[in-house]
């Protein structure tokens, strides 16, 4: 009986991927992706960095 363990670098991760069999494997993603909503910079978060200049 072998003991699974988690992989140690990229290559072993895509090997394990690999052998996840087909059956497992579903067409579409389970949730949709949703458009980012578009940044914004509030009053709040404003204040937090104004005196970051005095820091440079």
């Amino acid at each position: 009986m072998s003991i699974a363990t988690e992989p140690e670098t990229l290559g072993e991760l895509i090997a394990d991927c690999a052998l996840i069999p087909s059956s497992l494997v579903t067409e579409t993603p389970a949730v949709p992706p949703q458009a980012a909503r578009p940044w914004t910079v509030d009053d709040a978060c404003q204040a937090q960095v104004a005196e970051y200049d005095a820091y440079i």
